[in-house]
């Protein structure tokens, strides 16, 4: 039997906000999440294998942030079958060790095995 590893991945029912630090616009809303990278939704297309410096905003304050930044590369993006909105996989390149950890509380304390 092939033993596959199961990566901490969660089911985001609060939908975070998610926003380019650089344009400061809303790059979409957080559908999954796991300490490996994220999933959004937007209204419009992301542009593939691109570097892009995110912000979220936190459902509450953790470790006293309401925020955190990271850097990602986008792997992937598609239209949804059920809507007029695009779903868009990134992978973490660069966040910081707490940042790491508040995504670890995050997948703890807010979330459901997908």
């Amino acid at each position: 039997m092939i033993q596959e590893k199961r990566l901490t991945k969660r089911h985001r029912f609060f939908y975070s906000r998610v926003y380019d630090e650089n344009t400061h616009q809303q790059t979409g809303r957080l559908v999954d999440i796991s300490t490996d990278g994220i999933r959004l939704i937007s209204e419009d297309p992301v542009k593939t294998n691109s570097i892009f410096q995110l912000k979220m905003v936190l459902p509450k304050e953790i470790e006293g942030k309401r925020t955190i930044t990271f850097e990602v590369l986008s792997s992937w993006c598609r239209k949804t079958t059920s809507s007029e909105l695009y779903d868009s996989g990134f992978k973490l390149v660069n966040i910081s060790p707490q940042n790491i950890g508040i995504i670890e509380h995050l997948i703890q304390d807010t979330s459901f095995n997908f």
